[in-house]
């Protein structure tokens, strides 16, 4: 589990190409500081398992599922790249409930600077679109942000200097394809809703 709370800017130093996958390789020295063989480390908000480590670097698996639901399959050598650790239980939630697990990407449509933060406008696919909600959160490559407009096929966030400076979406530009993660509450609550189970009424039954 995530918090969508961006630790370093990182970098792919290496892509290999192998059957239905691909093995990345990447510089981290934050993220790499104590972590071993099966760690997980998000990339670009995609949860990864660490293969293993060496030097502030990082090498991954990245199946063909993956490459399909995410734009990681974008990524080539010299590409920057956020990182985050999985959050320490017991320790602070600084963004929101993030799984690193991509529900779909997303493409920037525009971005209309100001003097003290940016509003950038993302296209949003239509199975995704009921999920995210005004002053909601949402993770865009891994970096969760509130919601300042939901529309039908796009939303928009606003982004502070200091997400500007420190992350991808400072250099990011339209045309280029981000991650997007919902917040997995919505899915549990419409997947109940779906099933006919009303949390009142079960919480009810078990008085």
């Amino acid at each position: 589990m995530f918090t969508g709370i961006v630790e370093e800017l990182g970098e792919v130093t290496a892509v290999e190409q192998l059957a239905e996958a691909s093995r990345f390789r990447l510089r981290g020295p934050v993220v790499t500081e104590g972590a071993k063989h099966g760690d997980s480390i998000a990339v670009n908000g995609v949860c990864l398992t660490v293969v293993e480590t060496a030097d502030g670097e990082f090498t991954a698996d990245v199946m063909q599922e993956t490459l399909n639901r995410s734009s990681l399959g974008a990524l080539g050598e010299g590409s920057r790249v956020n990182l985050e650790r999985p959050m320490a239980l017991g320790g602070r939630l600084g963004g929101h409930l993030v799984q690193g697990h991509v529900d779909g990407t997303g493409e920037i449509l525009s971005r209309s600077p100001s003097e003290h933060w940016e509003l950038v406008k993302i296209a949003l696919p239509g199975h995704l679109a009921r999920y995210v909600v005004e002053k909601g959160s949402i993770t865009v490559d891994g970096v969760s942000l509130t919601v300042v407009e939901a529309a039908a096929d796009y939303f928009t966030i606003s982004l502070i200097p200091t997400t500007l400076a420190l992350t991808t979406l400072g250099i990011k530009q339209p045309g280029d394809p981000v991650n997007l993660e919902v917040d997995v509450l919505a899915k549990y609550v419409e997947r109940l809703l779906a099933a006919g189970v009303n949390p009142l009424q079960a919480e009810e039954g078990r008085k």
